[in-house]
């Protein structure tokens, strides 16, 4: 217990003094998560609006599988690209592994199918009368697409708010893609560990302090947005 309170008094100096090292990681897992999200919603926004507009053969088993890929281990991921982008791999020569961009690909891996299914949610959440409408009075595809983004627009933010939140606290794809390379890869969640394994709680709870300060807010804009649609 005595070890506990101890270390939980260094990290709150540690935030407090805003120091450097600690300062350095959280600005690396912020670069890297916010780069994926952008990504991964600039690719599964669209792809959620295709699907629920859609109809297509085979289209609730993409749906299924998008579900499914929700609860997908992040260690699977860093296998799969870890495969793709190591020496012996087909991207080898581009020399991605443990670096940045490779905790960035994984992560917008992870990340697209929950971008992807709640727009899908949201989208089919959306009167069809809003459609309907705007094609009688004459709107094309790209118009009538626009009305209803604007009306399942906090359904689609707090989709990306989700992704953000779920990045930001994943450790199996930073450490294994990124090598945990102090200054550079290494993430809240990796340091978390490392220092863990060193017996060195003091930046451990800092780090973990700031992430569930992170988190914390990121879940009210998720409830924000969700009561907004809702609404």
């Amino acid at each position: 217990m005595d070890i506990f309170v101890d270390s939980l008094q260094s990290a709150i100096l540690l935030v407090c003094s805003l120091d450097r090292e600690m300062l350095t990681i959280v600005m690396v897992s912020l670069q890297v998560s916010c780069v994926s999200t952008v990504l991964a919603g600039l690719v599964g926004v669209p792809t959620g609006f295709f699907i629920a507009l859609r109809r297509f053969p085979g289209k609730a088993m993409l749906i299924t599988v998008l579900n499914t890929s929700l609860a997908l281990p992040t260690v699977v991921i860093g296998l799969f690209v870890y495969a793709f982008i190591s020496r012996r791999g087909v991207f080898g020569p581009l020399d991605l592994l443990y670096t940045q961009k490779a905790i960035i690909i994984g992560q917008v891996i992870l990340i697209i199918p929950l971008v992807s299914a709640l727009t899908i949610a949201a989208i089919s959440r959306i009167d069809d009368r809003y459609r309907r409408t705007a094609m009688t009075l004459g709107a094309n595809r790209i118009q009538t697409a626009k009305v209803i983004l604007f009306e399942a627009r906090f359904g689609i933010t707090a989709a990306i708010v989700a992704a953000f939140g779920r990045v930001i606290s994943e450790i199996g794809i930073s450490m294994m893609l990124g090598g945990n390379i102090k200054g550079f890869t290494r993430t809240m969640t990796t340091a978390m560990a490392l220092e863990y394994d060193k017996g060195a709680f003091s930046l451990a709870v800092a780090l973990g302090i700031v992430l569930m300060t992170l988190s914390f807010g990121m879940n009210i804009l998720f409830h924000f947005f969700q009561g907004k649609y809702r609404t």
